[in-house]
Order: structure tokens, then C-alpha cells, then sequence
């Protein structure tokens, strides 16, 4: 596999705090406008722009877009973000209590990805890529990078190693409580090199950041080819070896029972499940099981995993859809259905108790986080997951380090 080295847009140190934000896509337009609420600095007037009008203002309006390039075009005026003059590579330390993961930023190949070489497990949804896509070209710029995982190869880890032991270029503590540590490499040779045996790349996180970054690649090379178009054909991406990622679970929350009273509902599950009431919630950690909250009871849900050579359909998430979303509660497709939401683990339990409780949901499931080993298996037999089937945490700051396709702005 092929990384290169990017001439980088980032924050100056003293900012670096102030500016970097969560991604775009784990927060809503309420949550993006709340946190970005008195800091024109927040990354997120760049990322989410339609925080910066009123609510009647469409998300996907055409001048979001336009607002997106002018909030970035104001913090390189401002010299809030520095502008690199040579390429570089990064490593990017991430920190979450006892956990620790290392990868590398640098920029991948979008001819890799429609290679095959970069595999995916999930299905994108139209507007959410063409969304991104527009966002991309709007900026001239990729603003955050995907997530990519590889199986570990020690030497790479070596070369990690050697650079962590330096002073680091940024060393912030989010809000969340994760330390983000940051080091600039100019001597990219021996990186390149190292990645040379590694025979692909697995998406972790960023399905639509890639489908996107490829897209706009594809665009501007048959509108307008030249360097900017040449710079586009590479998307910013971080590169975590495997056994260093942590999954969560990704829960699903109903809106209704599909007409039926809650000892209906209790009923049918009987049938195909083991189902126990449980003391206190239910935070799975073994495949063929599942937690329910319903009417403020919590419950256990028990199966054995199907046996057979279909990697997706023995998921957790695939025998919940089969079993129940789909027969007993009449959610057929949960990409398009508007009865069901999904609550990434880092919110835990509580955020399930709360949509119940509230009256906003009539039950939630909580879900086993899927083995990073179950992704990559699904990925090389060119199959897709469940949506919503992995939450990867810790996730990354955005704002820190921008790909721009005009490395001199």
C-alpha cells in the first residue's frame, strides 16, 4: 500500500484547543450549534456550517456550502490555522483513560480505493455522500480524515515508537477527557517503505468521507485536470493498526411496538429468544445476546449464534434485524425506516433509559460491540454490515490537520 506525505492547514498551537472540534457526523445540527455556541473558532462552523443559520435554512442549501468555504477562507486570514511549506506525515496518539492507540495521518490513493485495495464493509446512503462530496469541493480541502485500519506489522510499530518518543507538536485534552497528542515527520521515506508489505486497508470509520473524497477526485479530474485536480486524487486519511482499536456496541432505539401492547411484544420474543428480566442494565460483551430496556424493566436476550459460512448474518445486529425488526416490529430497511434511531455505546445505557423513559422511544437494545476481526473478515469476502453496526472510540478531533488541494492558499 501507498501513503504519501500532505502540505497541511492546522492550528496554531494556542488555539489548537479552542478550534478542534468532535466530527461532523457524531453530533446533530442542535448538538454541532450548542457546542459551537460562543467560539467563532470551533471547527465546526467549517464542518457543520448550517449551525450559522436560522433552523427553517435546509441543511444541503446551497449557501451552507458557500458559508463553509468562507468560514474556512477566515481562519487562514486569521492565522488561526498555519499553512505547512513542506510535506509532512503525522502521528496521532489517542488516549481514553487505560486505552491507548497510535496511528498515522498521511494521505492514501483514491485510485486504491476503487481498486478495491482500501475495502469497506458499509453501504453508503446517497444523500449523505453527496452531502460530503459538495462539502469537499465547496472547501478545496479534505477536513477530516478517514479511518482506516491494517493488520499490525511491527516495523511500523517501531517507527511509531521512535517518533512518540519526541516532543510533541500538539497535546490537548478534550472535553470528553481524551488526550490527543500530535507529532509532525518530515523523514517519510522509512514510513513509506514500512507500508509497502501491507497488502490493504480496512475502513474502521468514514464510509462517506471516503465515497466523497473519491468523488470529488473523480470530478474535478474531468472538469478541470491539472495540480489541484492531481492533489484531490489523495484523501486524508489515519491508519491505526488493529489489535490497538477499541469498539463499543451500537445500540437501536424503536419509536412504537408496531401496534402491539408490551406483553404482546413480550410474547413474541418467547418464541425465538431466551428472554430473562435483568436487575440493572445490560451491557453485552458476548456475541448471542442482546440487553432490552422496555417499560422500565431491563431484559436479557439469549441465542445461540447461527452456525453456517455467512459471516453477516451471524452478527448480533443481523439476528436482532432478522428475528425482530424486521418480522415483529415491521422495520424492514433500518437505513430508510424513521421508527428507528441508533445510539453510539459512548453514551452507554443511560442515553437508552432516557429515550424510553421520556416517552420518545417504546424500547431499546443494547448491542455486543462487533470484533475488529468480524469487520475485516466481512470486508475481504466483499460484503456489507448491518448499518450501524460498529461505534469505534476513541474518535478523533477534526481541525487538526486539513488536506488542501492548493497546498499555498
Amino acid at each position: 500500500m501507498e501513503i504519501h506525505g500532505f502540505y497541511a492547514w492546522r492550528p496554531l498551537p494556542e488555539v489548537a484547543h479552542t478550534l478542534a472540534s468532535v466530527p461532523y457526523d457524531t453530533v446533530d445540527r442542535e448538538e454541532a450549534k450548542a457546542l459551537a455556541e460562543g467560539n467563532p473558532r470551533s471547527f465546526l462552523h467549517v464542518i457543520r456550517p448550517e449551525i450559522d443559520f436560522p433552523d427553517e435554512v435546509d441543511a444541503y442549501d446551497s449557501r451552507v456550502y458557500a458559508e463553509a468555504a468562507a468560514a474556512m477562507e477566515r481562519f487562514l486570514a486569521d492565522g488561526d490555522l498555519i499553512v505547512d511549506h513542506h510535506p509532512a506525515i503525522y502521528v496521532y496518539r489517542l488516549q481514553m483513560g487505560s486505552h491507548v492507540q497510535r496511528g498515522i495521518v498521511a494521505c492514501c490513493n483514491a485510485e486504491d480505493y476503487r481498486k478495491g485495495l482500501i475495502l469497506r464493509h458499509e453501504k453508503t446512503r446517497q444523500d449523505k455522500e453527496d452531502d460530503r462530496t459538495r462539502h469537499v469541493r465547496a472547501v478545496g480541502a479534505n477536513t477530516g480524515p478517514v479511518f482506516l485500519t491494517y493488520r499490525d506489522a511491527s516495523v511500523i510499530d517501531r517507527l511509531v515508537g521512535e517518533v512518540e518518543a519526541t516532543e510533541p507538536l500538539y497535546s490537548l485534552t478534550a472535553p470528553d477527557g481524551v488526550l490527543h497528542s500530535i507529532w509532525q515527520v518530515h523523514d517519510i521515506v522509512p514510513f513509506i517503505e514500512a507500508f509497502g508489505p501491507v497488502d490493504r486497508f480496512y475502513i474502521a470509520d468514514g464510509h462517506h468521507r471516503a465515497a466523497a473524497a473519491v468523488r470529488a477526485a473523480t470530478e474535478l479530474q474531468e472538469i478541470e485536470p491539472g495540480p489541484v485536480a492531481d492533489e484531490a486524487s489523495r484523501f486524508l486519511c489515519v491508519l491505526f493498526p488493529a489489535t490497538q482499536l477499541k469498539v463499543l456496541g451500537y445500540h437501536r432505539v424503536v419509536a412504537d411496538l408496531h401496534g402491539m401492547t408490551a406483553e404482546t411484544f413480550l410474547e413474541k420474543l418467547r418464541k425465538v429468544f431466551v428472554l430473562n428480566v435483568h436487575p440493572h442494565a445490560v451491557e453485552p460483551m458476548v456475541c448471542g445476546q442482546a440487553g432490552m430496556y422496555l417499560a422500565g424493566q431491563w431484559y436479557t436476550l439469549s441465542w445461540d449464534v447461527p452456525a453456517g459460512d455467512d459471516p453477516v448474518a451471524a452478527l448480533d445486529v443481523s439476528v436482532l434485524q432478522d428475528r425482530v425488526l424486521a418480522p415483529i416490529l415491521g422495520i424492514d430497511d433500518p437505513r430508510t425506516s424513521d421508527r428507528i434511531s441508533f445510539v453510539g455505546g459512548i453514551r452507554g445505557t443511560v442515553a437508552l433509559e432516557n429515550e424510553v423513559d421520556a416517552g420518545r422511544a417504546a424500547v431499546a437494545f443494547s448491542m455486543c460491540p462487533v470484533s475488529v476481526d468480524a469487520v475485516m473478515s466481512i470486508a475481504e469476502a466483499g460484503r456489507e454490515m448491518p448499518p450501524k453496526s460498529t461505534w469505534f472510540e476513541p474518535k478523533l478531533r477534526s481541525g487538526l490537520l486539513i488536506h488542501p488541494f492548493v497546498p499555498e492558499w
